[in-house]
């Protein structure tokens, strides 16, 4: 990917390389070239890499990688990203668009004249409780997919979590499945009606983040499974960003799902790595 113009955005911190795939194609995508451009001491640093590719009009194909190399189905923070750049790049009108993912597709639109973004998630099965043996000041564990494969860890306080170590024993434990799920640590608000707390350690990251929109979306669909929370519901991350989801609950499925969030233009430059 040497020389290769690439745009370095955020979304709530969850960070991407983005690449256009009018000039650049997957095949150039190695493991190796996406874990030096990931890189925060000798490359761009981000948490993974994404290429927009046109397909239709107003149908964009979003393909995503961690910053280890290893292909995602969906990225919540990329998809806000995506959506964003490719109404920036005018490969599809900011007002409405069709993200092609490995989880479906994935109706977007621009929010504003800003950085804001909406998706709309396709159905996905709601989070059921799991069997896991609680540390101090966890209450509840809830798996489900939203796009991959999330636990909900119910906590008194996700500020006091050693989410280095809790959050990678947890992400390999045996009642996730044998691909592990992305471990999302929540924490409720200090008064009613406020936003709930989300911190992420995330797969393929092996770290944390600092925000995971699919995260939130299962997060804010479990509590509602738990009787813990409502829908909609409004969010916040370690760093203080806020995000959005809405949705309902039927037989079982979770439908309209919507995430609001950032997908914010940092920088653009050229890879060199």
């Amino acid at each position: 990917m040497n020389g290769t113009v690439f745009y370095k955005m955020t979304g709530s911190g969850n960070d991407f390389v983005m690449l256009d795939g009018r000039h650049v194609g997957p095949e150039e995508c190695t493991a190796e070239a996406i874990a030096r451009a990931c890189d925060r001491r000798n490359g761009v640093g981000a948490d993974g890499v994404v290429i927009l590719t046109p397909e239709s009009p107003g149908r964009v194909r979003m393909r995503y990688w961690n910053r280890d190399g290893s292909p995602a189905a969906m990225c919540g923070n990329a998809a806000l990203c995506s959506t964003r750049l490719a109404a920036f790049l005018e490969l599809a009108p900011a007002g409405g668009m069709t993200l092609v993912t490995d989880a479906g597709l994935v109706q977007t639109r621009c929010v504003g004249d800003g950085h804001m973004a909406e998706i709309g998630l396709p159905p996905f099965a709601v989070p059921r409780p799991v069997e896991i043996k609680a540390r101090a000041g966890e209450s509840a564990f809830l798996l489900g997919t939203v796009g991959v494969p999330h636990l909900v860890v119910v906590t008194r306080n996700c500020f006091d979590v050693d989410l280095p170590n809790r959050g990678r024993e947890l992400r390999f434990d045996p009642a996730v499945g044998d691909s592990g799920a992305n471990v999302n640590f929540v924490s409720p608000p200090a008064g009613d009606g406020g936003a709930w707390t989300i911190r992420t350690y995330e797969r393929g990251v092996e770290a944390e983040t600092l925000a995971c929109g699919t995260g939130t979306v299962a997060a804010a669909f479990a509590l509602k499974v738990a009787g813990l929370g409502h829908l909609p519901s409004q969010w916040r991350t370690g760093r203080g960003s806020r995000l959005g989801v809405s949705g309902r609950i039927e037989g079982g499925q979770g439908y309209d799902a919507w995430l609001l969030g950032e997908g914010r233009l940092v920088f653009t430059g050229s890879l060199a790595v």
